[in-house]
């Protein structure tokens, strides 16, 4: 019994020296809708899969849509597992990474002897699926990966056994300073739709001589088309309540595009009062949008603001330094699980 017990930790070890341990990430379907939070994960596998790593990407039903018409085929080499119906070959020596709103799978696996994180990239959803007073480290997930400081901070307040690291969103590089004059068109991208609607709705009633402005309704279209779309704009409107780090708004400045947004209820990291023009208030957002597009055919717009754009999102696209993030933070995991199981074989072998 003693020696199984030894030959299956000396497989572990092998496997994490190797890096042969799975690292499974869960996805949501989001039924081919473009989403910056399941772009990070497919970047994390793919990273991770560069670099000798065996990641899998893992998601609920077999009748998941994938990310290859809006982000590429290439993410789809990634292999893929499916949770319905199969019994998954999970080894204590492996990860499984789980995304903050899965809260009923999380304790649907506590007992399992894998390694288990919380990838949290959204903080509003974090209580969403679980009971009151039950937090993560209950379900056996000690660690999260999150993706800002303030973001951290504010978990740290709920979750207070859990250990938490930062890993920061990489903007893409087919977001890029636009080369041509901006069109008369305005970006849009709301969380809610109804939001989209009523904004466009208010500002042509209000404001009826700007009818000739056209506004792009940012929602489900493909990575490339929405790098086009924003170098289009002369200005996107961004409305976000539960947003924790804010894409469209860096994205929207690598462009050279302007931003008018509303703040969040957690403030995003990278905004200032010179990198956009932000307010409290849902309905001021019209007003100001009126006196920018004004300011705009005037050509009355601060060449600060666009400096300070710039230099805003240009530290959240490095793609190197993002890939080198990722390495390092497996890295750790990997070490420190290696080490768990090192401790426990010579344990082992010496009450032999």
């Amino acid at each position: 019994m003693e020696l199984e017990k030894i030959q299956k930790i000396e497989q572990s070890v092998s496997n994490l020296e190797n890096k042969q341990s799975r690292i499974y990430f869960l996805v949501q379907d989001t039924k081919g809708n473009p989403r910056a939070g399941i772009r990070h994960i497919y970047d994390m596998a793919l990273v991770l899969r560069k670099n000798g790593y065996n990641s899998i990407i893992m998601h609920e039903t077999s009748e998941y849509k994938g990310v290859s018409e809006w982000l590429g085929e290439e993410y789809m080499e990634i292999p893929h597992q499916v949770i319905e119906g199969q019994n998954l070959p999970i080894a204590p020596e492996d990860f499984v990474i789980i995304p903050e709103i899965y809260g009923h799978v999380m304790e649907q696996i506590k007992n399992l002897p894998c390694a288990k994180i919380v990838l949290c990239q959204s903080y509003d959803y974090m209580l969403e699926t679980l009971p009151p007073g039950v937090n993560w480290s209950q379900y056996g997930f000690m660690k999260c990966i999150t993706t800002s400081e303030y973001q951290k901070n504010y978990i740290n307040q709920i979750m207070r056994n859990v250990s938490i690291d930062v890993l920061s969103i990489n903007i893409p590089e087919v977001f890029t300073k636009k080369e041509k004059p901006s069109k008369p068109i305005i970006a849009i991208h709301t969380r809610e739709p109804r939001d989209t609607a009523k904004i466009i709705k208010t500002f042509y009633l209000k404001y009826p001589q700007f009818r000739w402005i056209t506004f792009r309704d940012m929602r489900g279209i493909t990575q490339k088309d929405f790098a086009n779309f924003l170098k289009d704009s002369f200005v996107s409107v961004w409305v976000d309540n539960e947003s924790a780090f804010g894409t469209f708004p860096l994205e929207s400045m690598l462009s050279g595009t302007p931003v008018i947004g509303k703040i969040p209820s957690l403030k995003p990291d990278w905004m200032t009062e010179n990198n956009g023009v932000w307010t409290y208030q849902f309905n001021e957002i019209v007003d100001i949008l009126s006196t920018f597009t004004q300011n705009w055919l005037e050509d009355n717009i601060s060449e600060n603001l666009y400096e300070e754009m710039s230099n805003t999102a240009k530290e959240f696209q490095n793609r190197e330094s993002y890939e080198s993030n990722i390495v390092t933070l497996f890295d750790s995991y990997f070490t420190k699980r290696l080490e768990s199981f090192s401790e426990q074989l010579e344990k082992i072998k010496v009450e032999q």
